[in-house]
């Protein structure tokens, strides 16, 4: 009754808070009745199991469900079964559960500021007060996003231990006790145990024939799995550790990151838009203020924010698993298959050949443990972190270990342009002054075109931009490069600051030789920004009137213009002239401002003159045109060369951007996602001289698609242009629109990487197979969202990205290869020991010496290798036609490879027993006297007798000599695996580790073979 009183009392709240204590009431409800398991599906399923538990409470419990649900108004009839009571229970807290920000948030912009003070009970003066804060953190909790649901270390270890290969071994494992334990059940002496031996006296422990064979191998395998999933498991954790170092390595810088917006957007106390999201009176959370003061009241905390909601969002699309995933689980279902079918089929035939079932199960498990590759996913695993780590190295964060082989499947990158394809700093690009273009240097490092910086025009130009300009340089970097300075202002100034502080030396002392008196800040109805200034020159009382902006608007007020120094009428000509050079600049997708000057006569403006900026006094007329200045955001140095190598690797390269179409499509030639000589329709038409309507849009490789165009495409047109265009620009673009190009691009079965900075980017990010957030300009939940981070923010290292992701492919196919191929010679002496009754040639401990020893470190060198030349030359990978592990892979490695080691391995084995007097004529049906403990008479080729003690010694030679065998081979096998196309000789012996690999292979086989012991431990016998 204490619960459904609360809950009654937590309805009686207004409405705005009605959500958030449902919310509180149903977590604590979880917490307290179901060990504090965050879930509330998995709470309520395990509150149901407490009440089934503690029959006593049932009544009480019964009457509180009852009265919960007649507090809910719900009318539930008094015949229901507690079960369905419990579900319909559910079913209303879930509902109420949803944070409170929409229904807060649909109503609050639209109150006035009077009504928001009395709803939120504060003071717009003073602000909440201590009690009042106090009680708001406790009843709404810290202003921060909840952080995503993370898998506990104990289920990890757990799936480690019980997953892939290792419910095989488990499997096999509790065959071994259970034919131990039947055994012992029904034999009065189980075979193995207690046995005296007074024979052992011939160098072998008796330790080694006393033991039962099948409690030895459970305990062997038991311990196999343990040490494996344990080694797994620390790997994964070290993994985790490094991924997790990776982010400190993250910028953490502020950023405006919620609209994608590069330019300040104004706000005022007006409601100016129904929609919350586009009214000019809400700042949201995570977003900066960059200019101007003001005062708010906070309506929405934490998870209710916008940017909560969509944090929540992301975290709720599922992903699905990574190609690299998929073809793991592939590999393991097929190579369980085929291990499964093989153990039964030959369990079945071992029966049938009069075997006793405890000897068939035995059979099962040695040809299962055989099929295992038990080392290959802790392989992987070490794999994928070296590459991880060797990307981070080139500016690339990788945040889950399988997204490293993701990218290198990518088969369509869809790119922003701001930061990414370019260097996300707005560059004074060209200038126009005495009546010509000329082009400034944009590259990063200054090499660039240069122009002539002696002319008198110039020095006009350079004036008026370093004096009508608001930017200033941050404090504290005199070391830095100008270029690399931090500034204080808008991009389009800042552009303006680094160019003349480049070009003609200190702006601040431009500044303080020509103190500013008055200004008008820019403003979307003028159009232009302006500023009177004393002048430099001591003996000239004049005042300096500087104006810039949009330049049909600064031309209107000109009637004059500097040519080569001079003054001279704005005439026809100079107009036409003007008309012209601003047409090829904004055609060149670049921002164009326009210059003029006047020195104001001293007669009407004498010194100390009162200008007034608000009731304007003076003239803004009659001025002096100087120049235009255009900027724009230049691509990266290195992304032509990337975006070219996309080309050849087959990647589709796609721009998404906010810009206008004809920037973005200038960026995109610059950068080559448009080739030089493609044209899109409307280049067509404007060559023919026809309209864009008559143009067939597939004439046109190329084509620039605008937001709004987007908006009324159908799903079948959008698949049309993705299916028939390889150069594509989307232009204005939103965050939205972005995920519907992602989702059109994986219905045409393409494997897409997605680059975003934004908040809104994140369900995009979230939505590709791989999101690639950026280090510098991302959001936190951009980044939280996307499986990559680039440190530098630059187009470039996403293609380093592919080219290690194709690596990292190629070395695990080859990884599997060299491992998969001991499989042959490891199953085959189960076979012949089955069907020909021979001695077993090899043991199953002696197999786990080869899976678990001599192979590891080899497979893992193989992670080392260098790329083959070819790579970023082939087409990215068909996930559904180019597996991991193909025909054409276990043709090679079980088909040839395979067969020589087997046959190596005979060899041995019948060489081993030829020399000790069994000659390969006398060995088929042998095994039943081989094996029986009480037969010590047993003769060979030449008559001799032989012990059972004396026939193990042999035998167990025989498995060292048959391990040795497919160690020696497995030499070659690394060898010819290390490369896919290449020959040795092309590729070399570069790879330092495989050639530790060679001689630690050597070196283990050496020391299981020849340590004493071994004869109890793995059953192998030293060679002599």
């Amino acid at each position: 009754m204490a619960y459904s009183q609360c809950f009654s009392v937590s309805l009686s709240h207004t409405n705005t808070h009605t959500h958030t204590y449902a919310l509180s009431l149903s977590l604590s409800l979880s917490l307290s009745l179901s060990l504090s398991l965050p879930s509330l599906s998995v709470s309520l399923f395990l509150l149901s199991l407490s009440l089934s538990s503690f029959s006593l409470s049932l009544p009480s419990l019964s009457l509180f469900l009852l009265s919960l649900s007649l507090s809910l108004s719900l009318s539930l009839s008094l015949s229901l079964s507690l079960s369905l009571s419990l579900s319909l229970s559910l079913s209303v807290s879930v509902s109420l559960s949803f944070p409170p920000s929409l229904s807060t948030f649909q109503t609050e912009h639209k109150m006035s500021i009077e009504e928001c003070c009395r709803k939120f009970n504060t003071d717009i003066v003073q602000g909440l007060t201590n009690a009042k804060a106090a009680e708001f953190l406790i009843r709404d909790g810290p202003n921060c996003l909840t952080p995503p649901p993370t898998t506990p270390e104990w289920i990890k270890f757990c799936r480690q231990l019980f997953g892939g290969f290792s419910i095989l071994l488990w499997t096999g494992a509790i065959l071994c006790f259970l034919a131990y334990a039947i055994q012992a059940a029904t034999e009065d002496e189980p075979a193995g145990d207690n046995v005296s031996h007074p024979q052992c006296n011939s160098g072998i422990s008796c330790l080694s024939l006393s033991l039962s064979p099948q409690l030895y191998l459970g305990i062997v395998l038991s311990v196999v799995v343990v040490v494996t999933g344990c080694f797994s498991y620390f790997q994964e954790a070290k993994s985790s550790k490094i991924m997790e170092s990776f982010k400190n390595m993250v910028p953490q810088v502020d950023n405006s990151s919620l609209t994608g917006e590069s330019e300040p957007q104004s706000r005022s106390p007006d409601c100016t838009h129904d929609n919350p999201l586009e009214t000019r009176n809400v700042a949201f959370f995570s977003t900066n203020c960059v200019e101007g003061t003001a005062r708010g009241i906070v309506v929405c905390t934490g998870d209710r924010t916008v940017m909560g909601r969509i944090a929540t969002l992301t975290s709720g699309l599922e992903s699905g698993k990574t190609p690299i995933a998929k073809e793991i689980e592939h590999f393991i279902h097929l190579i369980t298959g085929v291990a499964v079918f093989l153990g039964i089929t030959f369990f079945i035939l071992a029966v049938c050949l009069g075997y006793t079932w405890l000897e068939a199960v035995i059979f099962l498990i040695g040809i299962i443990v055989a099929n295992v590759p038990e080392g290959l996913l802790a392989t992987v695993t070490v794999c994928l972190t070296l590459t991880a780590k060797r990307m981070a190295k080139k500016n690339c964060l990788v945040k889950n270990l399988e997204a490293v082989e993701t990218l290198g499947s990518t088969s369509t990158i869809c790119s922003d342009k701001t930061g990414t394809l370019t260097q996300n700093r707005m560059t004074v690009a060209h200038m126009w002054f005495d009546n010509q273009i000329h082009e400034a240097d944009t590259t990063e490092d200054q090499s660039g075109a240069s122009f002539d910086k002696t002319s008198a025009s110039w020095a006009a130009l350079a004036r008026v931009a370093a004096l009508c300009n608001r930017a200033v340089f941050k404090a504290g970097q005199d070391q830095l490069p100008i270029l690399k300075r931090d500034t204080a202002g808008d991009a389009s100034e800042s552009a303006l600051l680094k160019c003349i502080e480049l070009s003609c030396g200190s702006v601040k002392q431009i500044r303080e030789k020509n103190k500013k008196v008055a200004e008008i800040p820019f403003n979307s109805t003028n159009k232009y920004q302006l500023s009177v200034h004393e002048t430099e020159d001591p003996n000239d009382n004049r005042y300096l009137l500087v104006m810039k902006g949009a330049p049909e608007r600064i031309l209107d007020r000109c009637t004059t213009i500097i040519i080569q120094g001079k003054e001279q009428p704005m005439d026809e000509e100079m107009k036409e002239s003007f008309q012209n050079a601003y047409m090829e600049l904004g055609g060149l997708g670049e921002r164009v401002l326009g210059f003029c000057h006047l020195l104001m006569p001293e007669d009407q403006y004498p010194k100390g003159f009162a200008f007034d900026c608000d009731d304007v006094n003076f003239t803004t007329e009659s001025l002096c045109f100087v120049g235009l200045m255009s900027m724009i955001d230049p691509p990266r140095a290195a992304v032509p060369d990337a975006v070219g190598k996309c080309r050849s690797a087959g990647i589709k390269v796609i721009m998404v951007t906010g810009d206008h179409p004809i920037t973005a499509k200038a960026i995109a030639k610059g950068v080559g996602i448009i080739s030089e000589g493609n044209e899109t329709v409307e280049d067509i038409a404007s060559r023919l001289n026809i309209p864009v309507s008559q143009v067939n849009p597939r004439d046109a490789k190329a084509c620039v698609i605008h937001g709004t165009d987007l908006k009324e495409l159908s799903q079948d047109q959008m698949d049309d242009i993705l299916r028939n265009h390889t150069e594509i620009v989307f232009a204005r673009t939103s965050p939205q629109q972005k995920l519907i190009i992602v989702e059109g691009c994986q219905r045409l079965g393409a494997i897409v990487a997605v680059t975003g900075d934004g908040v809104n980017d994140s369900p995009a990010l979230k939505k590709a197979d791989i999101g690639v957030a950026m280090g510098i300009s991302g959001s936190d939940v951009s980044k939280q969202a996307a499986d990559m981070i680039l440190l530098d923010d630059n187009f470039a290292s996403i293609v380093t990205g592919v080219e290690e992701g194709r690596l990292i492919f190629d070395n695990l196919k080859k990884s599997i290869a060299y491992t998969l191929t001991s499989n042959i010679p490891e199953i085959t002496p189960f076979l012949l020991f089955i069907i020909v009754n021979i001695p077993l040639p090899l043991g199953t401990i002696t197999i786990l010496c080869i899976d678990l020893g001599t192979d590891m470190v080899p497979a893992i060198s193989l992670a080392y290798e260098a790329a083959e030349s070819d790579i970023m030359k082939r087409q990215p990978r068909n996930p559904t036609r180019d597996k991991l592990v193909n025909e054409r892979l276990i043709s090679i490695a079980y088909g040839q490879i395979g067969m020589i080691q087997a046959l190596g391995g005979f060899f041995s084995y019948f060489v081993i027993l030829a020399e000790n007097g069994f000659l390969p004529s006398i060995l088929v049906g042998i095994r039943l006297n081989w094996d029986d403990r009480a037969c010590n008479d047993l003769e060979d080729s030449y008559g001799q007798q032989w012990t059972y003690e004396q026939r193990k010694i042999v035998e167990f030679t025989c498995h060292t000599a048959f391990f040795v065998s497919i160690v020696v081979v497995q030499w070659a096998d690394v060898i010819v695996c290390k490369t896919r196309r290449n020959s040795v000789f092309q590729q070399g012996m570069k790879n330092k580790i495989l050639i530790f690999g060679l001689f630690e292979e050597t070196a283990l086989a050496a020391f299981l073979s020849y340590t004493p012991g071994m004869d109890v431990a793995l059953r192998m016998f030293p060679l002599k």
